[in-house]
């Protein structure tokens, strides 16, 4: 099994004092959701979590309590062939650098100074969307490479 993140990562490093643990999971749910949402997601999570996805799909639920469900980390059978594909050119990046953090911070950096101040809610999922299909379409376009 590969481990793309894990909300612990963030919360058992430097994680700013005053903020819940589940602040930690945020940006992980927000790219899983995306993912979820463009029919990326694998069979086993559908299996597995049918009724959490259905709830997600419905927003009864919100992106971070969502992978907070699946014990608040992104891995590999969560995610289906391309998923997987896109999430290790787009989310685990090159050499520890992620795209998709750096979309992340530049879509939200006005409203917070730590990536994990950023709310869990859908109005913020609604803003982040957009970036992650872009670089979805572009990453597609281009034929699938390993790294953006």
């Amino acid at each position: 099994m590969v481990k793309y993140d894990d909300a612990s990562w963030h919360y058992d490093g430097e994680f700013p004092e005053g903020l819940p643990r589940s602040a930690a999971a945020t940006h992980i749910g927000m790219f899983l959701t995306w993912c979820v949402l463009a029919d990326l997601a694998s069979e086993e999570l559908l299996d597995d979590a049918g009724e959490d996805v259905a709830q997600l799909m419905q927003r009864e639920i919100t992106p971070g309590a969502f992978i907070l469900l699946l014990d608040g980390a992104l891995v590999d059978d969560q995610l289906d062939e391309e998923g997987n594909a896109f999430a290790v050119a787009y989310y685990a990046g090159e050499d520890d650098d992620s795209p998709y953090v750096d979309d992340y911070v530049d879509v939200f950096d006005e409203d917070a100074e730590e990536i994990y101040e950023v709310a869990d809610s859908w109005s913020n999922f609604d803003r982040i969307a957009p970036h992650i299909r872009e670089r979805f379409d572009g990453w597609r376009a281009a034929g699938s490479p390993s790294y953006l």
